[in-house]
């Protein structure tokens, strides 16, 4: 009972775990994401269907159902779904679920070993947990902007929802948690999950340098707080992702550099005097970086265990050599598609491979199928609720 990212983003990762995941949404519209286009997924006339990509991003191996629960009679099916589920995850604001009688309190009568996540924007009580959210505003709130772009420039959104995307990973946890937990209790429980939370959370370093120095730390651009050399740097012909993370590695790059003098110098030898005189070294390394190519930086620095990348563009990603051959495309079969492309889950297990089994479903397309064989529903019953604006 999850829409967007935050929530759709838990239950694919449990798909693709093997979990049966029957996703509920709202007939004649569905997951507001279906409508987030372009770019929309095309047919074999090459003409676009209803399938926009963001939808088709987090929600493979799913069997949806629209049903609408506002109606007594799409309540009786919800809480019949969820006598049998394992798992419920919703992320409607706070009190939605309550007013239909489909709260936690109300699910746990009918089965007490139900785990119950609720994804929120601000939690389930707080002065603010009433609000509502998306990850850009999240994002802002969260202090994220403030340590996100250029030193001189304003606020910066990170290129993707990263906050419901954590939110959605700590939400995985959670839920896995919570079922270890149930084999030796043979309880269920709910668990309430923020976005702000988890991107406060995941400030990680940051929030622990500010926590520490009581100094709010600001944008670097690709400069790293504690670390130097960390941070892009132009090439003859584009930029390096220059990453030095210890001293070993500085002093590697500074041979490959021509300039092995550095590493004697005190105010470079350690990590801790590059950062207190960065406006003074980085100047220099950039100057350095300039005179070669960023393949003739990776060809030289590579060898000696010294992290550095290219800054690749989207199309470069998927035609990297190392991304093709770790497989991170493939493709699904797709009723409107053809064939849908598909990112795979970055996990690979030694004994117990990934299950990718559908590509994210139409709205609606196993309703029947669902309510037939989980509830025992029977043909008239099922045409009675399609008359009744119940399911579709």
């Amino acid at each position: 009972m999850s829409r967007i990212l935050a929530g759709p983003w838990a239950t694919q990762c449990l798909a693709d775990f093997g979990a049966t995941v029957w996703k509920v949404e709202k007939p004649g519209a569905g997951d507001d994401t279906r409508h987030w286009g372009p770019p929309w997924l095309k047919d074999s006339a090459g003409r676009d269907t209803g399938e926009a990509a963001y939808y088709l991003a987090a929600n493979r191996g799913k069997r949806s159902l629209a049903i609408d629960f506002t109606k007594p009679a799409g309540q009786k099916l919800i809480r019949g779904l969820a006598e049998r589920a394992d798992v419920l995850i919703e992320n409607f604001r706070v009190g939605t679920l309550a007013r239909y009688g489909l709260d936690y309190e109300k699910l746990r009568a009918l089965n007490p070993r139900l785990i119950y996540c609720s994804i929120s924007a601000f939690g389930q009580d707080g002065p603010d947990a009433g609000g509502a959210g998306y990850d850009a505003m999240i994002q802002g709130m969260s202090g994220l902007m403030s340590i996100t772009g250029e030193p001189d420039g304003g606020p910066i959104k990170v290129g993707v929802a990263v906050s419901d995307l954590i939110s959605g990973m700590y939400a995985l946890s959670a839920i896995l948690g919570a079922l270890y937990e149930r084999e030796k209790s043979g309880k269920g429980q709910a668990i309430d999950l923020a976005l702000l939370d988890s991107q406060v959370a995941a400030l990680a370093n940051q929030g622990q340098n500010y926590l520490i120095s009581g100094i709010p730390p600001g944008r670097k651009g690709t400069a790293h707080p504690n670390i130097v050399p960390y941070q892009a740097f132009a090439t003859a012909d584009g930029y390096l992702m220059l990453a030095v993370g210890n001293d070993r590695q500085f002093e590697s790059f500074c041979g490959a550099a021509g300039r092995p003098e550095l590493v004697k110098d005190e105010r470079f030898r350690a990590n801790a005097g590059r950062v207190a005189n960065r406006v003074v070294l980085v100047p220099e390394i950039d100057r350095l970086c300039r005179k070669k190519t960023t393949r003739q930086w990776l060809a030289a620095l590579a060898p000696l265990g010294v992290p550095c990348g290219p800054i690749n563009n989207l199309a470069e990603v998927f035609d990297e050599p190392q991304v093709k051959h770790r497989k991170m495309r493939f493709d699904l079969p797709h009723p409107e598609g053809g064939s849908v492309p598909q990112v795979r889950n970055p996990i690979l297990y030694s004994r117990t491979a990934l299950e990718y089994r559908d590509a994210p479903p139409l709205l609606g397309q196993h309703t029947t199928e669902v309510l037939m064989e989980v509830l025992g529903l029977e043909p008239g019953e099922l045409e009675a609720l399609r008359a009744g604006s119940v399911i579709a």
